[in-house]
């Protein structure tokens, strides 16, 4: 049976989930799964407890909007589908002073909210004029949406001990986003937990910030410390940041499904040579000015000068 037969006698929502799923593999999107848009009961419980536990620290945005983070509904209006989404970030490429302060890869280029949103807002805009016109919402880690929960449901990976959202195909080094909409679509289904005895990403934490399997504390995770925190990092941290300044990749790099990643083609997340070849001496004596130069289109604006020499302090004075 040629491709055109076989469309021509799928279901509506087949049919619009096959060009959805078609599209966003155009648009560079490197998964695209699908489910139902419902309370997420089986995570309510779990949240709630977590935050019970102050796990969330002083990120107070995540007590906020508790029935819209665990309802999709409650953001879009009659919505039946969450499409997930993930984009490659992966760099094999490395800051060129093995001493310098590090920083995560997925700060290496341009901020990815912007960037992302973007090519969401173009994805949604060649849907409907493929599919017609529909009632949808594009998210990026922007609003309460439980994204990693959502490309579980969809099928895009599992949430590792670690927390975060892994592929076996791909690695964890993506970003993701998601489309709320009104389309009944095929719903993928969940894969399985492939993170068996492994517990390469729980002994590697230098601060122990993944206190049991699956769960984060993140007042003890480095990237919470040199992003989210705006207070001065706590006493007990000294000599256990291992020179990172803006982000952590260690739970990621140790994690063996990671040799799985492949390198990110997308422009805008290449680093510059400037920043690559930023030795530990010029981020002590970075200025403002130069700050605003090198960082102005990269997601490390949101330490803000301030909140990244604090960090570079703290790491420089108690080594």
């Amino acid at each position: 049976m040629n491709k055109e037969i076989y469309f021509n006698r799928m279901t509506l929502k087949s049919k619009r989930t096959k060009i959805i799923k078609t599209e966003a593999e155009k648009f560079g999107f490197i998964s695209c799964g699908i489910s139902k848009a419902e309370f997420l009961e089986d995570h309510a419980s779990n949240l709630e407890k977590w935050l019970k536990k102050n796990y969330n620290g002083k990120m107070s945005y995540m007590e906020r909007n508790f029935d819209k983070r665990l309802d999709p509904r409650k953001l879009v209006q009659d919505s039946k589908s969450v499409i997930s989404l993930s984009f490659n970030y992966y760099t094999k490429k490395k800051q060129l002073d093995p001493n310098s302060f590090k920083v995560s890869k997925y700060a290496f280029g341009n901020d990815y909210h912007f960037v992302i949103k973007n090519k969401l807002n173009k994805l949604l805009s060649s849907l409907k004029n493929k599919i017609g016109d529909f009632n949808a919402r594009v998210f990026v880690d922007s609003a309460p949406v439980m994204e990693r929960a959502w490309a579980e449901r969809s099928g895009l990976g599992w949430v590792g001990k670690n927390t975060l959202m892994i592929s076996k195909k791909k690695g964890s080094y993506f970003f993701l986003a998601e489309i709320i909409c009104d389309l009944e679509l095929d719903y993928d289904i969940p894969v399985m937990d492939h993170c068996g005895t492994c517990t390469a990403c729980i002994d590697a934490c230098p601060t122990d910030a993944i206190i049991k399997p699956y769960v984060l504390d993140s007042n003890k995770c480095i990237s919470y410390l040199t992003i989210e925190l705006k207070d001065s990092i706590p006493k007990q941290f000294e000599n256990k940041m291992q020179d990172w300044i803006f982000g952590c990749d260690i739970c990621q790099d140790v994690c063996p499904w990671n040799k799985f990643s492949k390198e990110n083609e997308h422009a805008l997340f290449q680093p510059s040579d400037k920043f690559l070849n930023m030795k530990k001496n010029d981020w002590i004596e970075l200025t403002e000015e130069t700050f605003k130069k090198v960082f102005k289109n990269s997601p490390i604006k949101r330490a803000n000068f301030k909140g990244l020499k604090k960090n570079i302090s703290f790491i420089k004075n108690s080594n």
